[in-house]
């Protein structure tokens, strides 16, 4: 999973860039402190996986990861390529999904590039430069796909409709997302490369007093405006989270139960990208190695093994399966098969999360 941070300058967004990853990616109070896009590819939390390493005497644990991006700040007019709005939009491409952060602190120390703290109105500039940069690009597969339509080419109906569907709604100032497509025409749509297709995870980012309170009318703006186009929220304090990754993991612990944090921005993200992204994790395990590998809920056996190599796809005879409750309850993998626990799945069964799995195949 690759997951863009973004947001206008001067947000927070390289400093939770930095907390999230410790890669140190450089961040100040003023635009356009990152040029190139960091990365930073960080573990996903799994205590399933230290137990099963417990209980398998096991080498190597290799933990699912996500990859997060660090885009260059934006400002209004990057579709036409104002500010460094050309690399901006040809990153978030690349990505899965998206991370907005959104000013919702007072700080007369920061610069504001809109001159007042107001995160609906960022979102807006936001939101306006991806729907331009999508209208450009609809437009433009429209003009060749009609020419195809003219010439005899059967094939390209279903995308002129799709794509006279979609700029219709990006003219009326909505996402690609706001619309709903059955999996043929997901598949389609998938080829367009649009921004606005992608999810979104917006991250408001609050000060320093107000953790632990109420929600401030600011991020319950951004609740609301999550809510109305079934976007993921959550919200944080990037200046605590940084300076959390800073300390010894007693200390962290100290202070994270003074603020009253229970989870860190890391571990947020992680559950609402996969929630929002519809992913899960199957495990493997023995004593070479335990790992967890992510995929998507509804995904069957051999499209999980295919995770793994494509061979084990291509040749799936069968899977067995333990659930990790099961697993654990019996106390080894051998119980848990005289148990009963064990099941032979065959190429419909669909993978659940938790499920330890053994693939047979034959290339």
């Amino acid at each position: 999973m690759k997951i863009g941070v973004v947001g206008l300058p001067n947000v927070g967004k390289s400093t939770l860039f930095n907390a999230i990853t410790e890669a140190g990616a450089e961040s100040a109070n003023y635009p356009f402190c990152t040029i190139e896009p960091n990365v930073g590819v960080v573990a996903v939390k799994d205590d399933r996986l230290t137990a099963l390493a417990k209980l398998y005497n096991t080498k190597k644990v290799t933990p699912a990861v996500i990859e997060f991006v660090d885009i260059a700040g934006l400002v209004a007019g990057a579709s036409k390529g104002e500010g460094l709005g050309n690399k901006f939009l040809s990153h978030i491409r690349e990505v899965d999904a998206i991370v907005h952060v959104v000013r919702c602190f007072e700080d007369s120390n920061i610069i504001n590039v809109n001159g007042s703290v107001d995160p609906l109105r960022d979102i807006e500039v936001i939101n306006l430069e991806l729907i331009l940069a999508d209208l450009e690009s609809v437009s433009k597969r429209l003009e060749k796909g009609n020419k195809l339509i003219k010439v005899g080419d059967k094939s390209a109906l279903l995308e002129v409709e799709l794509l006279t569907k979609i700029k219709a709604v990006l003219e009326a100032g909505k996402p690609a997302r706001s619309l709903s497509f059955d999996e043929e025409q997901q598949k389609i749509v998938k080829d367009f490369f649009l921004l606005t297709t992608k999810p979104v995870i917006y991250c408001a980012n609050i000060g320093e007093n107000e953790i632990g309170k109420a929600d401030n009318k600011h991020v319950d703006a951004v609740k609301a405006h999550a809510n109305s186009e079934g976007s993921e929220v959550i919200s944080l304090c990037a200046k605590i989270e940084e300076e959390l990754t800073k300390l010894e993991p007693e200390e962290r612990d100290m202070f994270k139960e003074e603020l009253g944090i229970t989870e860190s921005g890391l571990e947020k993200l992680v559950v609402a990208g996969y929630s929002l992204l519809g992913l899960m994790s199957y495990l493997t395990a023995g004593e070479p190695e335990v790992r967890a590998w992510t995929i998507k809920k509804g995904t069957k056996a051999p499209q999980a093994a295919g995770k793994i190599h494509t061979d084990f796809e291509k040749g799936f005879i069968k899977a067995e399966v333990v659930s990790f409750d099961d697993l654990m309850n019996a106390g080894s993998y051998v119980k848990a098969k005289e148990n009963g626990k064990v099941r032979i799945e065959g190429k419909d069964y669909v993978v659940q999360d938790g499920d330890i799995m053994l693939f047979r195949f034959n290339v």
